[in-house]
């Protein structure tokens, strides 16, 4: 018996790219999935896919840029199976476009999404946890929310931001039995370059070639679910563009000059 047997686990973003991998490896595990996306003909794809069923499964169809609704979202969850165990904060918007040539609005957009829709589920879902003095929240973040790069100004940001307001939250919930768990994935093979906004809101509609090279969304999800069961509490997943990360730590300088010297994608 696998330690995710018949846990509910609710992902968003779970239409493509690392949420479906996600919706798979849970599957696999005997999960009861709550899967959520905007595309609601999309979910019904992955919830077939993976072998799932409406008595082991819900589709939650979710704009994370409109959140209104959350709370009610997030009932019919506990009306169809009392509780919830997992949270996996997948679902987001990535950007490719100069600082200069992105309007305020889309600035707004992709925090909006990244940011306050993630932190709109968390606080949705946490006083369930709270109750059942059991849970685990996770939330995608990005090799972008520990530096900065081209293109991806707001993004970045919105990045950045999910490490403050997680950090702040784990230590919080830490005598409640409730885990926090951030994940950031550096190079991974989806489509987050080609569903990419611009800085007009248009969408970029280009498969980056370092995106395409990039570690499997399968493998990214096994490391994930191996993060949850060690309790982990932030974990990185990639190639050799991690390196980036210790290199800006201990030698931020030598970084600052590594960085610039990258090709733009």
């Amino acid at each position: 018996m696998s330690r995710f047997t018949d846990k509910v686990v609710w992902i968003t973003g779970a239409s493509s790219g690392i949420g479906e991998a996600l919706v798979h490896a849970f599957a696999v595990e005997g999960a009861k999935l709550v899967i959520s996306a905007r595309r609601k003909e999309e979910l019904e794809r992955v919830q077939i896919a993976s072998g799932l069923n409406h008595q082991n499964s819900l589709i939650l169809p979710l704009d994370l840029s409109d959140t209104k609704n959350i709370n009610d979202l997030t009932q019919q969850i506990i009306n169809k199976f009392g509780r919830i165990d997992i949270l996996v904060n997948n679902g987001g918007i990535s950007q490719r476009a100069l600082t200069k040539d992105t309007s305020l609005d889309i600035d707004r957009q992709i925090m909006e999404v990244n940011f306050f829709g993630t932190v709109a589920i968390t606080k949705s879902v946490l006083p369930y946890m709270l109750k059942q003095k059991s849970g685990h929240i996770i939330a995608m973040s990005s090799i972008a929310g520990k530096f900065g790069f081209y293109f991806r100004s707001a993004y970045s940001a919105s990045k950045h931001a999910l490490h403050g307001f997680f950090e702040s939250l784990r230590m919080e919930i830490y005598n409640d039995n409730v885990k926090v768990l951030v994940v950031c994935p550096g190079k991974i093979k989806t489509n987050i370059s080609v569903n990419a906004v611009t800085g007009s809101g248009g969408k970029h509609a280009i498969m980056d070639q370092s995106t395409n090279e990039g570690l499997s969304a399968e493998e990214c999800a096994k490391q994930i679910l191996k993060a949850i069961k060690a309790n982990e509490e932030e974990i990185f997943i990639g190639g050799k563009e991690l390196k980036a990360i210790w290199i800006k730590r201990f030698f931020p300088k030598l970084f600052s000059k590594m960085i610039r010297r990258q090709k733009p994608e």
